[in-house]
């Protein structure tokens, strides 16, 4: 079974994340959405359990979809869930040097590990968690760019 984490924090878990995961189905058995505590984030905008809800009501008719919450590293995870792969979706060159980096040091700490990357979908490429917080913070409807009814 080709066990892939999407592993992201996921603040929110947006439509563009949910066209990744529903790409990668047609490549992988399963796929674990791994909803990370993120270091560099002191607090999240969204309560995680909440959307850990949502996701899991995003996916609720796809089987081969779970969601986790997790507290380690990527790579460790990885080998709980004798998980192969990371599936992650690029929306520019910009996420690609990022996730580059995030790719080789995954590999360094867990050499069984390959980093699929998808392409993001044109008409979801300008979509990111930060901007839909911005626009949720200041009352701006953000329903057209989440897969889930806030």
């Amino acid at each position: 079974m080709k066990t892939a984490l999407f592993p992201g924090s996921f603040d929110p878990f947006t439509r563009g994340h949910y066209d990744i995961v529903m790409r990668g189905r047609h490549i992988f058995d399963r796929i674990v959405i791994s909803v990370g505590h993120n270091s560099k984030k002191n607090k999240r905008y969204f309560d995680i359990d909440w959307i850990v809800e949502k996701i899991n009501t995003a996916f609720a008719d796809e089987p081969h979809v779970e969601v986790e919450v997790y507290d380690e590293l990527t790579a460790q995870l990885a080998r709980k869930y004798d998980a192969k792969f990371l599936l992650r979706g690029l929306r520019n060159t910009t996420d690609f040097e990022y996730e580059n980096s995030i790719s080789q040091i995954n590999k360094y700490l867990n050499e069984e590990l390959e980093t699929i990357f998808l392409i993001t979908s044109p008409s979801l490429a300008p979509i990111s968690s930060s901007i839909i917080r911005e626009v949720h913070r200041y009352g701006g409807d953000v329903s057209p760019f989440l897969p889930y009814d806030l």
